[in-house]
């Protein structure tokens, strides 16, 4: 036995050598692969400050959440089930969080956590339950643009003439993008790209976990309009008055449509084969997305920047005429229309049946979206230009008196 025993050991000391370098090979096959995903900066600092997480590697699978809610822009939030018709008119003031400067980017919520800029050139991440400060950034200009967030990263533009990524947890930066000129649009990211426009007249396209440019197609303005991203085309407006496609992955323009003297800051929704868009002529647009062809065009009384949300067949704009318009998305006839008492140019937000918009007549709105009925609206201290998000029964919004607000049911409150 014992000499069977001395024979054996050689081949079991082999074994143990082999597991041992499959396992030292694991090791580092694992570490050059985080060492590939991750920006070289973030992994670096990740060695010395806890602080500092590594970005996750790119899920195609995984939400985002960004301006407009979804890819396709369509501003409705079809999983609100807490807030209605029957309860809305209930909401109170739950908290509100003052940046001292006019807000006009619009808030997402992911995971709980709020995000938004402000013109006072800050990046904040506040929790979504009591407006306490989680993290923010200083930019050097203000921040107009709405934030996207993808897989782990909160991307936005600023007027210091910068794309940022953040890390959404922690607020370190993963990269800057330097354009020519402000960037007021808001991005979207789909499939590991970031699309943007600026105001350097460029929609941008952007590998999302580097920030490395993949293409940049150029328009006769300032791009300030938000692009939305639908079965490899990108639609976005420019302020030259067109409403242009590209092809997602190589940029090339498909098409492109004159729509008026302009198109600023309204942004596409792309819903069953068309493009809805508000522009300087006072119009709203459907156009068949594959070919740019007008389906129809529906007057309102003054010009459009507010961008459109679609539900359940119909189309919600705003317009700078002060009332809310409600439109048959195959036909475009009116089906009604709401006054405020100002100038509009919020975007709504669908959720549950009902609409909620901003005014420039300092108020947040929430109107029956059947009739256009007022259910609910809440006055703070200036203009509302940013546009509502709703989450899990609480409404957010911003306001030029520099204060993101956030309501609930009272039942929530309790």
């Amino acid at each position: 036995m014992e000499r069977q025993n001395d024979h054996a050991a050689p081949g079991s000391r082999r074994k143990m050598v082999l597991i041992v370098t499959l396992l030292v090979s694991a090791v580092l096959a694992t570490t050059l692969f985080y060492i590939y995903i991750t920006p070289a900066h973030t992994w670096i600092a990740s060695l010395f400050h806890s602080q500092v997480s590594l970005a996750p590697a790119a899920n195609l699978s995984s939400e985002t959440t960004m301006f407009g809610y979804d890819l396709q822009h369509t501003r409705d939030n079809i999983r609100e089930r807490q807030l209605n018709i029957a309860n809305v008119s209930h909401l109170q003031l739950y908290w509100s969080f003052s940046t001292t400067d006019q807000i006009i980017s619009s808030p997402v919520v992911d995971h709980g956590v709020l995000f938004v800029g402000s013109n006072n050139k800050r990046f904040y991440a506040l929790d979504g339950k009591d407006g306490r400060v989680l993290w923010s950034y200083p930019a050097k200009a203000d921040i107009g643009s709405s934030p996207a967030i993808a897989n782990g990263i909160v991307y936005v533009g600023s007027s210091d003439d910068k794309v940022y990524a953040f890390n959404e947890r922690t607020g370190a930066v993963l990269w800057t993008y330097n354009t020519s000129n402000s960037v007021w649009s808001s991005p979207a990211v789909a499939n590991s790209v970031v699309y943007v426009g600026s105001n350097d007249t460029t929609l941008y396209a952007l590998d999302a976990r580097t920030g490395t440019g993949l293409w940049g197609q150029s328009t006769d303005n300032y791009v300030s309009s938000s692009p939305a991203v639908v079965n490899g085309v990108v639609y976005v407006g420019s302020e030259d008055g067109d409403l242009y496609a590209f092809n997602a992955r190589e940029g090339t323009r498909l098409w492109n449509l004159p729509l008026g003297p302009a198109i600023r800051v309204s942004s596409p929704a792309v819903v069953n084969g068309v493009v809805y868009i508000g522009s300087e002529d006072n119009n709203l647009y459907a156009l068949n997305s594959h070919t740019g062809q007008i389906l129809w065009k529906a007057p309102t009384r003054s010009y459009i920047h507010s961008s459109p949300a679609v539900a359940n067949g119909v189309v919600y704009i705003g317009s700078t005429d002060g009332d809310l318009y409600a439109f048959n998305a195959t036909t475009g006839q009116q089906l009604w229309r709401t006054s405020t008492g100002a100038a509009i140019f919020s975007s709504p937000l669908v959720a549950d049946g009902v609409v909620y918009i901003g005014s420039q007549d300092d108020k947040l709105y929430a109107l029956d979206a059947e009739t256009g009925t007022v259910l609910w609206h809440y006055t703070t201290g200036e203009p509302i230009d940013s546009s509502p998000t709703v989450t899990n029964g609480m409404l957010y919004v911003g306001s030029w008196d520099g204060n993101v607000y956030a309501f609930v049911l009272p039942s929530y409150a309790a």
